[in-house]
């Protein structure tokens, strides 16, 4: 299929999720079990990954910060930017594309391929409300929030390994983080959480609720969402920079 029948029949399952809900309490009860799957679920590797950007940036920055006239202050608005616009809402939602939107192409494509989608269908259940709004929904409510964890964690790795390792004294740290912060900056990396939360949840499902074959093609729709998620990611990633920076 070229690319124009891929996306009306993405923006037809989009459309085809906002119905009236069948059974609001299985509703919530999926929407709470996907906000535990996704940030819970997520959460240990959001932690090393972060800590690690920062203790990198921080150790790299220093390295490369040789000249006496730029304080070392500096390496903490360098961290604390860099966590805040870039990695923590960018390079954790590629992550995140690999850890929760596989699982979710994968879980999808095993309910299509295992007919129980079309069990749910025969019995009046719009599978597309029951199934895909609870996982879009809660990667909206989890992704930024762990996007702002990430940035707090990275910036925590970044302090602590700089007076680890004598990179940059903790007091000028603190001062560089301190420093001359832009509130913009925060709200941008919020709009990126949600846009790639966006992204990371339909995506997958797209590739999931529309898989077909058997367990060959349920690994193959997996490696799609993950490939196509991050391309889109980088794209939208690209275009919010341009319009907001």
């Amino acid at each position: 299929m070229n690319f124009f029948t891929h996306f009306g029949k993405y923006l037809l399952m989009l459309k085809g999720m906002f119905t009236k809900t069948d059974n609001v309490s299985m509703f919530w009860k999926e929407y709470m079990k996907q906000c535990y799957d996704i940030g819970i679920g997520s959460l240990p590797i959001v932690v090393i990954i972060s800590f690690f950007l920062g203790a990198v940036m921080t150790v790299q920055t220093a390295a490369q910060l040789v000249n006496p006239l730029i304080p070392l202050s500096t390496i903490g608005i360098i961290v604390r930017d860099g966590m805040i616009l870039e990695f923590a809402p960018t390079f954790l939602c590629i992550v995140l594309a690999g850890v929760v939107g596989s699982k979710i192409a994968s879980e999808l494509g095993n309910m299509r391929t295992t007919e129980q989608i079309d069990a749910l269908e025969i019995v009046g259940i719009n599978s597309k409300n029951y199934l895909i709004l609870p996982k879009i929904l809660g990667s909206f409510t989890m992704v930024p929030m762990l996007v702002g964890i990430s940035a707090v964690i990275g910036v925590w790795g970044g302090y602590l390994v700089g007076g680890w390792t004598g990179s940059v004294p903790n007091e000028l740290f603190i001062d560089g983080i301190r420093s001359d912060l832009n509130t913009d900056y925060i709200s941008i990396a919020f709009y990126k959480s949600f846009i790639f939360a966006f992204i990371i949840s339909t995506v997958p499902a797209y590739f999931g609720y529309y898989v077909k074959g058997g367990a060959l093609e349920i690994g193959k729709a997996g490696t799609q969402s993950v490939v196509v998620s991050c391309i889109l990611i980088l794209i939208a990633d690209y275009i919010v920079a341009t319009l907001a920076l």
